[in-house]
């Protein structure tokens, strides 16, 4: 999956120190990111490079987390268009892509960095004032947090927790696919965890609502991170309990269908617990 990055090493804790030549600069526009293709993948801009460019990236960061030994800092949307920055008489070309290339690009620490990167920037960007009073808030000096000094309101980041459900009746996977999104390939259902309930009865909630079934031994598969969409992926596998015949919510599915196990139109890929979900009923190794 994305997150799966090893041999590198991802740290997440908040260590606010300025960032040196070699750090690394993560800037985000809507839903692109400022960065580069070589022939070995995507590169991100360090400080150095951006000195000679008109923007000031050490005059305002934001320290975001290191892998192996780069420092990723955010800086605020002072890029607003594509660059050509060269380095020691080279020319280099960097442009604003969609996030989405970060399900397959290479390589995928790096990739990982950028799409951890921007949900990291819509928490700052989203509360730059208090939801409380409405002063303006500044980040903490001792932790990822931001606090309002008029009032005091301390808000940290929020993950919004929800779950990847494949239910499953004996050779058979339920799969589905989305209503209204650009997003075509067969998918489980999910949804997310409402105030007040469990994991495990956002399933039940979830397969009743979406296709009208029953499903019984409900268990937890695995997590991810997912910060496309800012969330926190739960996956678990169910059993049918009862009758199969499918109730479609039209709102939210476009169709769900049961497929055999040596049926199912899917192919591994690197990037969600989705994919790999499918991969593991259709090896039999569920």
């Amino acid at each position: 999956m994305i997150q799966d990055i090893v041999p590198h090493h991802f740290d997440n804790a908040y260590r606010p120190e300025p960032p040196e030549k070699n750090s690394i600069v993560l800037c985000y526009k809507d839903r692109s990111c400022f960065l580069r293709w070589t022939e070995e993948g995507i590169v991100f801009p360090t400080f150095e490079e951006m000195e000679g460019t008109g923007i000031k990236p050490y005059d305002s960061w934001t320290y975001l987390f290191s892998i192996d030994e780069e420092s990723y800092y955010l800086i605020p949307e002072q890029i607003t268009e594509d660059l050509i920055i060269k380095d020691d008489g080279t020319v280099n070309y960097y442009s604003f892509e969609e996030i989405n290339i970060f399900r397959f690009v290479d390589p995928q620490y790096r990739a990982f960095a950028g799409i951890t990167g921007f949900q990291l920037h819509n928490w700052y960007r989203n509360h730059g004032f208090c939801g409380h009073c409405g002063k303006k808030m500044r980040p903490h000096e001792k932790e990822r947090m931001m606090y309002c000094d008029s009032c005091g309101t301390m808000e940290y980041p929020k993950i919004t927790p929800a779950v990847i459900i494949a239910v499953t009746d004996g050779n058979r996977i339920l799969l589905s696919k989305y209503a209204g999104r650009a997003f075509r390939k067969y998918a489980l259902l999910a949804g997310y965890t409402e105030i007040g309930e469990t994991a495990e009865e956002t399933v039940r909630r979830e397969v009743m609502e979406e296709v009208g079934l029953r499903v019984k031994n409900i268990r937890y598969y695995k997590s991810q991170p997912w910060s496309f969409t800012e969330t926190l992926l739960m996956g678990f596998f169910c059993d049918l309990d009862g009758e199969d015949t499918i109730t479609l919510d039209e709102d939210e599915l476009a169709l769900a269908e049961w497929f055999e196990r040596e049926k199912i139109p899917v192919e591994p890929s690197r990037d969600s617990l989705t994919n790999e979900m499918i991969i593991t009923f259709k090896q039999g190794k569920i």
